[in-house]
């Protein structure tokens, strides 16, 4: 049997008030984490000491997952050294994987912040900011002189902080971004949630081929019809290209879902095609694409489709 004592993560995530520990623990959390934040140092102990899999109620997904705990000076009988006295007898005692994260920042930094967000300081509600900050720093020391990872957050945005929690605390980036190649018909409506919408109406339509008009993208037939265009292999090259150097970049700004649309006037021909032929291309560059065909089974509704003949709309379209 796995022994979740040893296998499975727990992270305290601790540190300055300002320095984006709820940042740190949300970017955790979207990246599969289970996060939970400023319980008592009672119930705190407990998470520590006790495996998931002993908690009896708890599903083999949620016992795999690691598990990150926030907690600062705010909570109710905090004492950073009690708690790194545990933290050291768990890890040498009873095997447990736990790590501390620790946020830092300067306390002029963490003064223009709360000067900004015009919040005030947890341990200073009726003093200046520079008095909470200095008594949360003396109050925290313990927690930050054994850190395994201290995190000086004073130069950073917030998303620069997502992107170095991400870095340290993420797993395949291939894994985190989910990626969608769609196609569709531009007569049937753009789509909703695309990110990125490639039109391919530029390129000769198979549909004006009687031959070819009953068939799909996903025909041998069609693919060779649209391949032959001129401007075929070279926009689609430097389509692919392109795809290759973004999705890295989506993927390290720490973006969970990408969808790319390729839409031709039906969304049945050469939508279809370019869709599964940049699906293949990404899936050689490393990634893991699912391939959408939102109209390749719709039926040519209007003139710009069927070149002629009428149509009504009583819950589908119909050909008159």
């Amino acid at each position: 049997m796995t022994d979740h004592r040893t296998t499975t993560p727990l992270l305290l995530v601790s540190g300055m008030s300002g320095a984006g520990k709820s940042t740190a623990l949300r970017t955790l959390e979207d990246l599969g984490w289970e996060v939970v934040d400023n319980l008592p140092l009672t119930l705190l102990d407990h998470l520590m000491a006790v495996p998931s899999d002993e908690a009896g109620d708890e599903t083999a997904d949620t016992r795999e997952r690691p598990l990150a705990i926030g907690i600062d000076a705010r909570t109710r009988g905090f004492d950073a050294g009690a708690i790194v006295r545990r933290i050291r007898h768990l890890r040498d005692h009873a095997g447990r994987n736990i790590e501390i994260l620790y946020l830092d920042c300067a306390g002029t930094e963490l003064e223009r912040r709360y000067a900004e967000t015009r919040r005030r300081h947890p341990l200073a509600q009726d003093r200046p900011a520079v008095d909470g900050i200095a008594r949360e720093r003396e109050l925290t020391e313990p927690l930050r002189r054994w850190a395994d990872q201290v995190l000086d957050t004073t130069a950073m945005t917030v998303n620069d902080l997502q992107r170095e929690v991400r870095h340290r605390y993420g797993r395949d980036l291939n894994e985190q971004t989910v990626l969608t190649i769609l196609s569709f018909g531009y007569s049937r409506g753009m789509p909703r949630n695309a990110d990125l919408v490639f039109d391919m109406r530029y390129l000769r339509n198979p549909h004006w081929d009687s031959d070819l008009r009953p068939k799909t993208g996903q025909s041998s037939d069609v693919a060779a019809y649209i391949a032959e265009d001129p401007a075929y292999e070279d926009s689609l090259t430097r389509i692919e290209e392109l795809l290759a150097t973004l999705l890295p970049r989506y993927q390290v700004h720490g973006k969970s879902y990408v969808t790319i649309a390729f839409g031709c006037t039906g969304g049945r021909h050469r939508s279809v095609h370019v869709a599964e032929r940049v699906a293949s291309y990404l899936r050689r560059e490393g990634f893991s694409p699912t391939v959408l065909h939102r109209n390749m089974e719709s039926v040519p509704h209007n003139v710009a489709e069927e070149g002629s003949g009428t149509y009504t709309q009583d819950n589908r379209d119909v050909i008159s």
